[in-house]
């Protein structure tokens, strides 16, 4: 049985205003430009610079809401001269304009790199080699086959099967295996390497043979659990060499490219350069905080927009025509006046946010030292400039500040607080920076497993576990004990 009720509740809904501001301020630098930049290619009543004659103010949506009026009085739709309104050209101003160069500069033309990439480079050795038509196939084949690394990571049976299958050849593993070797020739030397140990002795073997690249070869080939697990006594006694011979060959070993696609000159990886969003200065023994004046862009509403506007006030007849374009108008006008206005919130809202963390944080802005980073998190600087949580993440998850000592991400200054022996709250940033430096100055040649870097960091007034410790070291990126052992 079906029953109709009415039930009335309360509920908290973002405007489709409030959800663009929050996607503004969640734009670093550049991103925010783009987005500008595409905001005034769909809104010609959005323009750039500054504006000399007129206010912004002055222009009130409600004073143009009579065009909803369906009993103005109508004219005839070919008495209206929509010139008038919509302007003799549909181009925007700001599209034609110039500024960057005087009148006297030549015309120059920015030229392009067009770099060979990674595996069309491989192709191009590759024709230096006579193969017939089938084996370059196969070869062909092969160089597709290679990761950005420079692997091949497949088996040779699959790569039988694939070739049967999507190529149309039909071989075996030995005539793959042949070109697999044709393969290795190429530069940058181990490329087409299956795993990390064929790729170490690919590179080996095209040295000029000596002593120490022969044991290095002998290591590789044979003793290569222990070389990886830095069993240095086993390998000693396996190898019967000294301990000299044994780290000249490790040295060897290290000088190799474990990435030999990664070294490819060609490779046209994007590289993004990070444009700081804030820069902090020490002036006078006073921190001074500036926000990236591409954030801060002039922006007005367009003026013809706004005289159309009142052409259209002042105007006694209005057809539906009139309205509609009319309507048109005042859409982009609201639209113009929201974004600047959004902009401007965005400005503010960067700006005393990073302000509060700076002055939270203004021992550290200070003198850099990583140790006098206090505890801070979300709610703290939500709380001193009266924003919301998610705000302020927006904020600190995606810019950056530029300080004496450096660019950096604003969410590195956010930390959870940990007790010292003393009860005092202290930064995870302290413990970690510590922690960091005890590892650099261990002896590298009986490095200190996480329970005695526990034991180290508790006399220092730290009393952390040891899972704790292996915890910060692995968010450090620092192997463990064994795997920092050197010769």
């Amino acid at each position: 049985m079906l029953k109709q009720f009415l039930n009335l509740k309360l509920s908290q809904k973002l405007s489709p205003q409030q959800i663009q501001l929050m996607k503004l301020i969640q734009l670093p630098t550049q991103a925010f430009e783009q987005r500008l930049l595409e905001e005034m290619n769909e809104n010609p009543a959005l323009e750039a610079g500054k504006e000399d004659d007129y206010e912004n103010d002055e222009f009130e949506a409600e004073d143009y809401d009579d065009y909803d009026d369906a009993e103005s009085d109508r004219i005839e739709a070919d008495d209206i001269n929509l010139d008038d309104y919509l302007g003799s050209d549909d181009i925007p101003d700001y599209k034609t304009q110039v500024n960057n160069y005087s009148d006297d500069d030549e015309d120059r033309e920015t030229p392009f790199a067009a770099p060979i990439s990674f595996h069309q480079d491989l192709i191009n050795q590759l024709n230096t080699f006579i193969l017939n038509d089938e084996d370059r196939e196969i070869a062909e084949f092969l160089v597709g086959s290679i990761d950005d690394m420079g692997y091949i990571r497949r088996s040779i049976p699959d790569i039988v099967d694939d070739l049967a299958f999507t190529q149309g050849i039909y071989t075996d593993e030995k005539n793959v295996d042949r070109l697999l070797h044709v393969i290795h020739e190429l530069e940058p030397t181990g490329v087409g390497a299956r795993d990390l140990q064929e790729c170490l002795l690919l590179q080996l073997k095209h040295k000029t043979p000596t002593e120490y690249i022969a044991l290095a070869i002998d290591i590789i080939e044979n003793q290569f659990d222990a070389f990886t697990k830095k069993h240095y006594e086993k390998l000693i006694q396996k190898c019967n060499v000294s301990n000299e011979q044994l780290r000249k060959a490790i040295h060897e070993i290290e000088r190799l490219n474990p990435k030999p696609g990664g070294s490819f000159a060609g490779n046209s990886k994007i590289t993004e350069n990070i444009v700081p969003d804030f820069a902090i200065r020490i002036v006078d023994g006073e921190l001074e905080l500036t926000l990236n004046g591409r954030n801060a862009p002039s922006l007005h509403v367009s003026k013809d927009y706004q005289e159309m506007m009142q052409t259209y006030k002042d105007s006694r007849d209005k057809s539906t025509q009139q309205k509609e374009a009319v309507q048109f108008i005042k859409q982009k006008l609201d639209s113009a006046k929201w974004f600047i206005d959004a902009i401007r919130q965005r400005q503010e809202t960067l700006f005393v946010t990073m302000n509060a963390i700076m002055h939270y944080q203004e021992e550290f802005f200070l003198d850099g030292d990583e140790t006098k980073l206090k505890p801070m998190i979300l709610k703290d600087i939500a709380d001193l400039v009266g924003l919301d949580i998610s705000t302020i993440s927006r904020v600190a998850n995606s810019k950056y500040v530029e300080t004496p000592y450096g660019t950096k991400l604003i969410k590195e200054f956010f930390s959870e607080a940990m007790m010292n022996d003393q009860g005092e709250e202290v930064s995870t940033l302290e413990i970690k920076k510590i922690l960091k430096n005890t590892i650099e100055e261990e002896d590298k040649h009986k490095p200190l497993p996480d329970d005695q870097l526990a034991e180290i960091l508790k006399e220092k007034g730290y009393p952390i576990a040891r899972r704790t410790i292996a915890k910060y070291r692995e968010q450090l990126d620092i192997p463990v004990a064994r795997m920092r052992k050197k010769m």
